[in-house]
């Protein structure tokens, strides 16, 4: 479906400053939507918001439907009085710039778990009642995801498919017995998920009472080692074993001669067809309760996908196999109407994909890191952009423009410097945001590392590699009013932002504290 003319930020909530070493849900992400506000913005553009595996990738996590506990905001735990002032007083001395997700890890867990038993000892019976509500609201798939991941810090293979056979198949009487011996982990799981929803809700709440959309992310394969994998094997190509067959994965191209081997597992589309395709019509529905546009990752899997053979280390023995195509989407619409969908359309697009992505209106994707390295027909050019389409200065698997700009070859730079007729004094990271905002998609979306002009060491992820990813984050400092009314300015001037009557104040939710109703 077209979209209103609009432009916004991409900024994950891992990237927000605060003194607990990873970005939470608490004040720093008000400020960032007021700043969104303040600059004539309509947009937040974030990743998964899932619970990560290794590597920290929010594209590989223990759930599709779960929210990451690491960014429930302790802050706002204290607020309820689930955790105390002391318990926050010493904190490590985190790096403000980058995540030490390990060192994150270890202090905060930690302190989630007591805020657990806090709640479960000292909550209201309306708490209470709120979390039995949320829990029986989000069974379908809160159940099988809490019970997942208290096995997977008991079991000494980290892998579901190497438990023990009864769990691994999920006999019924070794799930009884799991659940009754993990019950305050299980605990734990759920309630942190019931605090990342609150808390997430609270702010969805925000941006929406000030005119903001928050545009969210849908990969199109979930991580092996996760809570969907194991409590819906047949819906994917696994063995008797419980290991797959194939795996994802892209061919060989110029930049990669081997491949890319992602070694998620492959869907089962036939099977996935006669069950009218209801598992992904509850993953629509559950990501839309969190955000209010979806941009689906690697949408030319839907078309065709590259199957590699799971025993192989590369990506090159593969073989392009046919996906569900219309058939899905057209499921889709008839349960959940119309969605507001972008189609991630990079890479090796042939023809049936951009048919599949017309067919149902959804916008497709323009870099324009990749505009400046051939001649005037490049796709990615601004004046041969379409309407319907979002342009991105770059994503968050490009380096930063700056970066970018530094790692051009001759011809690139020529050609952006012609193109423009000069870098001006703002710098190339601004001189690609106007070129962005002037185009004729009708959304664009800018990284906020190119609003702070910064360069390579704020990259947040580079593909094909595991280490130093995913860390980024900005200092509060960095929210400049200079930037705010540049931006303010380019959303004027180039008709994406359109002024709307004032927020009228909110009052905030009454957080009942634990002596309440008893």
């Amino acid at each position: 479906m077209p979209f209103p003319r609009t432009s916004g930020i991409l900024l994950h909530p891992t990237s927000f400053p605060g003194p607990y070493g990873i970005g939470d849900l608490g004040g720093p992400a008000r400020q960032f939507i007021d700043f969104l506000v303040e600059s004539g913005q309509r947009l937040w553009q974030i990743l998964p918001l899932g619970p990560t595996d290794f590597g920290n990738s929010p594209y590989m996590s223990f759930s599709s439907a779960a929210g990451n506990p690491l960014l429930i905001s302790l802050d706002v735990l204290v607020s309820q009085g689930f955790l105390s002032d002391e318990d926050l007083q010493n904190p490590p001395a985190f790096n403000p710039d980058f995540i030490d997700f390990e060192q994150v890890e270890t202090w905060k867990i930690p302190l989630l778990r007591k805020a657990s038993f806090q709640f479960k000892d000292a909550a209201s019976p309306s708490q209470q009642q709120a979390f039995a509500d949320f829990c029986a609201a989000k069974a379908r798939w809160l159940e099988d995801y809490a019970l997942f991941m208290a096995l997977h810090k008991t079991q000494p293979e980290g892998l579901w498919n190497a438990w023990p056979l009864p769990l691994r198949d999920r006999h019924p009487d070794a799930l009884a017995q799991a659940r009754q011996e993990l019950a305050d982990e299980i605990y734990c799981q759920k309630f942190w998920q019931f605090e990342f929803f609150r808390q997430w809700s609270g702010l969805k709440q925000y941006a929406n009472q000030h005119h903001i959309q928050i545009f969210g992310d849908i990969p199109i394969y979930v991580s092996l080692n996760s809570s969907d994998v194991w409590a819906n094997p047949d819906l994917f190509q696994l063995d008797d074993d419980k290991q797959p067959i194939f795996v994802a994965g892209v061919p060989p191209d110029y930049f990669a001669e081997t491949g890319q081997r992602w070694g998620n597992p492959l869907y089962d589309w036939k099977h996935l067809e006669v069950t009218d395709f209801a598992w992904w019509i509850d993953r629509f529905k559950d990501c839309l309760e969190l955000v209010d546009l979806i941009r689906i990752d690697h949408f030319r899997g839907f078309d065709s996908y590259w199957a590699v053979p799971a025993e192989e280390e590369t990506a090159v023995k593969g073989a392009w196999l046919l996906g569900p195509g219309e058939k899905l989407f057209m499921a889709v619409r008839d349960a959940l109407g119309s969605l507001p969908i972008v189609a991630e359309d990079l890479g090796d697009i042939d023809q049936a994909v951009l048919d599949l992505r017309d067919q149902f209106g959804f916008p497709g994707m323009k870099i324009l890191h990749f505009a400046f390295g051939s001649d005037g027909g490049n796709p990615y050019l601004p004046y041969n952009t379409t309407h319907n389409s979002v342009i991105y200065t770059g994503t968050h698997d490009n380096d930063t423009t700056v970066g970018w700009y530094e790692a051009a070859n001759d011809h690139e730079k020529d050609r952006f410097y012609r193109y423009l007729g000069g870098i001006s004094p703002d710098g190339v990271a601004w001189d690609a945001i106007r070129l962005a905002m002037s185009s004729v998609a009708n959304q664009a979306i800018v990284p906020l590392q190119d609003v702070c002009s910064l360069g390579t060491n704020a990259r947040m992820n580079t593909p094909g590699t595991v280490d130093n990813n995913w860390r980024w984050r900005y200092r509060a400092e960095a929210l400049r009013s200079e930037y705010s009314h540049r931006l303010y300015e380019m959303a004027e001037i180039y008709g994406r932002y359109v002024p709307l009557p004032p927020v009228e104040p909110q009052p905030a939710p009454p957080q009942p504290s634990p002596e309440a109703d008893s």
